[in-house]
């Protein structure tokens, strides 16, 4: 009964305020909905920032992987920084002073329409396809391996996963499409500071327990019992037999890791909605950078468990169980009362990736298909109530699909990043070929594009060569940008395209930003200096 207390009374007190905050607020205009009324500040784009990224395929996938090849993983995390400082110094501002509102928008500023569209339709079908059914479902998996909803209700695990699939889809349903982004950033703040202080007291109880009351000493326990699970750079093949069951090969950092990287954090859609929305360039580059910060440290939250549940466990999970390794530690190591809020965090974690990518599928509908080519004399309550039913229909297909990510292969979070390979590097290669390749053609980028997709899939789930999909990755980066400028020589560009201001934020750039720039450069190269050579 504490548990279910504690779950409901921390719920209640982030819908309260997230309501509360938005009293005043107007949604029915494209930017009040859409981009929270430009009104965001550095704090707020990092708790929502660092939300929308870590969900449940993090804590249960990130953990599994952990659990069962060690601190590999932690690349993903720490090489975001780097993608960060990026964001922050160089594309966030000048997206801003563009006055963008999605990032398909500058497809046809910098290109034409038809390139906007066709970048638009594939974000909505990456987020349909991928990050809302795994998100969901390893949510679910989460919460029923803490709460055990089928023992309490008496029914099947399969269907205390489909049950809890509903319920959670549903409201984050509810969040996205009646609260807008505002709604969503303001409910990621609260959950996404939660979710450190839950996220950090699991290894915090487990070394205490393993230590007798001292965390040091738990922790010497853990890294004596496995020294190697705690070794940051992998000797796995990257190319030849065994690649493509290799985790995180070290070479892979230097080739399509980077793009894949860059594309997140500077050009995806649900991330940079949070950016675009800020009250001036200075309060994107305090959000940007402090979430650098968070990813620096958040290791401690979606690797560390997993190591110790190592210790705990010892190999008896590898395989089909490692995604259960979390949830198994969770119940082990945290007290009942603090149950109820950690499983209100994890909630919090999927509505927030969940919402997010609904809010973004909807801007991305609206604002860049609807308003174009369905309804270009729509006004503004018409093109947010077409958001809001495309929230609603995104939502029920995801709910309908995620229970059938069961058993995947890989892991969750690996199975995630195959999948996202399909989209996001041939739209990274595009986006970037966009500022920094001023001779390549709209025709060219578009061909590139379909180049990139058919490359990928060919050559990692069709042929399944020998070759890390991450490396994959980089190689059809570099053919990408080969075969846009090949067609760019036989059919050139015609338009000019030029970054101006369009006033609508405030352009200074805040004083610090280069500082913690390299300080986060610093402490990322530091960490693979310090755990390289374990």
């Amino acid at each position: 009964m504490t548990q279910f207390l504690s779950f409901f009374a921390f719920t209640a007190f982030v819908a309260f305020f997230a309501a509360w905050q938005l009293r005043k607020d107007s949604l029915n205009t494209t930017d009040g909905y859409f981009l929270g009324g430009r009104s965001l500040t550095g704090v707020v784009i990092a708790g929502s920032l660092l939300l929308t990224n870590i969900s449940t395929e993090h804590l249960i996938g990130m953990n599994g992987s952990a659990y069962e090849n060690g601190a590999i993983i932690i690349a993903w995390e720490v090489t975001s920084a780097l993608a960060l400082v990026a964001a922050a110094l160089y594309f966030v501002p000048r997206y801003l002073q563009m006055g963008l509102t999605t990032i398909p928008e500058f497809l046809e500023k910098r290109f034409d329409g038809l390139t906007r569209t066709i970048i638009a339709l594939m974000l909505i079908i990456s987020f349909v396809t991928t990050l809302l059914p795994i998100v969901l479902y390893s949510g679910a998996l989460s919460i029923e391996s803490v709460f055990e909803i089928s023992s309490s209700l008496g029914i099947s695990q399969n269907q205390g996963l489909w049950l809890t699939v509903v319920v959670v889809g549903t409201i984050g349903s509810i969040y996205a499409i009646f609260g807008g982004l505002k709604m969503v950033v303001y409910t990621d703040t609260i959950n996404g500071f939660g979710l450190l202080i839950a996220g950090l007291a699991i290894p915090i109880f487990a070394l205490l327990d393993i230590g007798d009351g001292n965390m040091v000493d738990g922790l010497t326990k853990v890294f004596n019992h496995a020294p190697e699970k705690f070794k940051v750079i992998s000797n796995e093949n990257s190319i030849g037999q065994g690649s493509r069951d290799a985790t995180l090969p070290f070479s892979v950092l230097f080739t399509g890791l980077i793009i894949n990287q860059l594309y997140f954090w500077t050009m995806h859609q649900s991330i940079i909605q949070r950016a675009l929305g800020a009250v001036s360039i200075k309060e994107a580059q305090k959000g940007l950078l402090y979430t650098g910060v968070l990813k620096i440290l958040i290791p401690l939250v979606i690797v560390l468990p997993g190591i110790i549940g190592f210790y705990y466990f010892g190999d008896s999970l590898y395989g089909d169980a490692r995604d259960t390794v979390y949830p198994q530690l969770v119940k082990r190591v945290l007290p009942v009362w603090m149950t109820g809020f950690f499983v209100a965090v994890m909630v919090g974690a999927i509505l927030s990736t969940f919402n997010s990518a609904l809010n973004s599928a909807a801007t991305i509908w609206s604002l860049g298909i609807y308003k174009r080519y369905i309804s270009p004399l729509a006004n503004e309550k018409r093109t947010v109530w077409m958001g809001k039913m495309v929230s609603a229909g995104l939502a029920i297909f995801a709910i309908l699909i995620a229970p059938f990510v069961a058993n995947a292969p890989d892991g969750l979070y690996q199975l995630l990043q195959q999948l996202n390979g399909i989209f996001f590097i041939p739209m990274a290669t595009v986006i970037l070929a966009g500022f920094f390749f001023p001779k390549v053609s709209a025709l060219g980028a578009k061909v590139g594009l379909i180049f990139g997709l058919i490359f990928y899939v060919t050559l990692n789930f069709v042929l399944e060569v020998d070759l890390h999909f991450v490396h994959i990755w980089g190689i059809e980066f570099v053919l990408n940008v080969g075969v846009m400028h090949l067609v760019s020589n036989v059919y050139p560009r015609t338009n000019m395209f030029k970054i101006t201001n369009s006033g609508v934020v405030e352009i200074e750039q805040w004083k610090y930003a280069k500082l913690l720039s390299w300080i986060l450069l610093v402490v990322t190269v530091l960490i693979y200096v310090l755990l390289g050579f374990l």
